[in-house]
């Protein structure tokens, strides 16, 4: 027969007939086999034109179509790895058999083998249920029938809230840290740093929402309320303004940034655009380094806390930095973006004088002199 070719030792079908292409695979080494079912899908697919029986089609075909319907999304990219993922597991699974049962073998391989967290397979799972409404809700066959006619009930996980608790980093620590982070992720984190961002107000800073002011020679940054980072829980806090004020470091490192792209602040890499985050193999990689150099300058275990530091932990810093130095809770609430308003219509020059000056105070809490002592409990 012809439309059989044969690929890494599987047989795959692609024939086109009646105007229609067959573009699959078999599933099957034997050509004898992949025979019966290329017979099998042509008698399939003559039922489906002459006696209006509905095509049947499997999950790699829904979550192909999303791909190419959604390309444009911000979030595209995420999406299709985890379908990548799924689809060894149901790739060629009919949609009318996606379930809880379908899905066991993916969650317990990703649970078990992979390591991953529940939420980490529950942003998996919501992309499958997505796919599986719009097969019911959107998309028609020629006869405008849906792909589907009902979406099972698809169990996510239950998800616990981690019991870690933030880790404000010494000086010292910082200073192991940042020196083994590559440049880009260095300027980032340094930014953080001083000004108390959280990830995805860094990542997706852009020029645009910087204001001058001169009669301070200075600038700040005012994220819209709209912003929402990669999903809603990661934009600005409260769906408020966000005032980000510069101290001294913050702005050089801000000005060490300008011209290397027209919209983002901390661009990626050469060819521009946003930074998705700031947590990667990168940082990983650069923790562990940081607390390995601790214990050999030490001779001392590093703290858990410190080998595991999250990239949010930066923010903490900053907050128990402010408070060290003895700036009012009112104004550390400002600095670390817990307070409404916007500088248009409640911050005067000198009172954006005062928060400048608050922020430039954390360079007096150095651990290494005597303002500022963090105790920690090392574990046995």
């Amino acid at each position: 027969m012809t439309g059989l070719s044969q690929r890494k030792g599987v047989w795959h079908i692609d024939k086109k007939v009646n105007g229609e292409r067959i573009y699959e695979s078999t599933g099957t080494g034997d050509r004898a086999e992949a025979e019966r079912y290329l017979i099998h899908r042509l008698e399939r697919l003559r039922q489906e034109k002459i006696y209006g029986v509905r095509r049947m089609r499997i999950w790699r075909e829904a979550a192909t179509r999303f791909l190419l319907e959604f390309k444009d999304q911000p979030s595209i990219a995420l999406s299709a790895g985890h379908l990548k993922q799924l689809d060894p597991f149901i790739g060629d699974i009919p949609l009318t058999h996606i379930d809880d049962e379908a899905l066991e073998p993916f969650v317990r391989h990703k649970l078990d083998i992979d390591g991953v967290s529940n939420r980490t397979v529950n942003i998996a799972l919501e992309r499958v249920i997505r796919v599986l409404n719009l097969c019911a809700r959107k998309w028609r066959d020629d006869e405008r029938r849906p792909w589907l006619d009902t979406v099972p009930m698809i169990t996510k996980l239950e998800e616990r809230r981690s019991s870690r608790k933030p880790y404000p980093m010494s000086w010292d620590e910082q200073s192991l840290l940042f020196a083994e982070l590559p440049d880009y992720l260095r300027r980032m984190a340094l930014y953080k740093v001083n000004t108390g961002c959280r990830e995805q107000e860094v990542c997706k800073l852009r020029w645009e929402w910087e204001i001058k002011v001169p009669e301070l020679d200075t600038s700040v940054f005012l994220i819209p309320a709209e912003f929402g980072g990669r999903n809603k829980r990661s934009g600005v806090k409260n769906r408020d303004e966000r005032l980000v004020v510069l101290n001294d470091v913050a702005r050089k490192v801000v000005d060490g940034q300008r011209g290397l792209d027209q919209a983002f602040v901390f661009p990626y890499g050469r060819h521009g655009g946003a930074m998705v985050r700031m947590y990667c193999p990168s940082w990983t990689d650069a923790r562990e380094r940081a607390a390995d150099k601790w214990e050999e300058i030490h001779g001392t275990p590093a703290h858990p806390g410190f080998r595991s530091i999250r990239v949010h932990d930066l923010k903490h810093s900053f907050g128990r930095r402010l408070r060290a130095a003895g700036v009012t809770e009112e104004d550390r609430k400002a600095l670390l973006g817990h307070k409404n308003g916007s500088i248009t219509s409640h911050y005067s020059g000198a009172e954006l004088g005062n928060l400048i000056d608050a922020a430039n105070k954390v360079s007096a809490t150095d651990s290494r002199g005597p303002v500022l002592t963090i105790l920690r409990r090392q574990k046995a």
